[in-house]
């Protein structure tokens, strides 16, 4: 797969995945109007949107097919943790924007850019540690 198609739909990809963790978590907001419900909306969400893209990521841009849960459930232990590490890029980047310029416009593009590169640096880390047996094929 070209780079420039393999940049388009991992990107789409992570914009599915974000529709569907807000998704999910305005939905468990809906189910239950309680004070303390907005920590389980976010974990309910984040964790769908994490599934979602674990196996669109798996499936179409490593191409890794095979499902056995035993493999995928470490390796889905590994994507977590890939991407909590990057999290922290993209949470690092919005705060030093945030205490540099302390407008909410310098704030969201710090986000943009930290979660760029967030992606940009998770992609390599599963390319290397989650699907390293996999071979990405230049075409599907």
């Amino acid at each position: 797969m070209k780079r420039r198609s393999l940049a388009l739909r991992y990107s789409a990809f992570a914009a599915v995945a974000a529709v569907i963790n807000v998704a999910v978590q305005y939905a468990v907001l809906l189910l239950w109007d309680t004070g303390g419900i907005l920590v389980l909306a976010v974990g309910a969400g984040t964790l769908a949107g994490l599934l979602v893209k674990y196996l669109l990521d798996k499936l179409w841009i490593f191409y890794d097919e095979g499902i056995d849960f035993k493999t995928d459930g470490w390796k889905f232990l590994i994507y977590t943790a890939v991407g909590g590490f990057t999290t922290i890029i993209f949470w690092g980047a919005e705060a030093a924007a945030w205490a540099i310029w302390r407008t909410e416009l310098m704030r969201n593009l710090g986000a943009v850019i930290g979660l760029t590169a967030g992606y940009m640096v998770k992609y390599q880390l599963d390319k290397r540690f989650v699907f390293a047996h996999r071979q990405l094929r230049t075409a599907r």
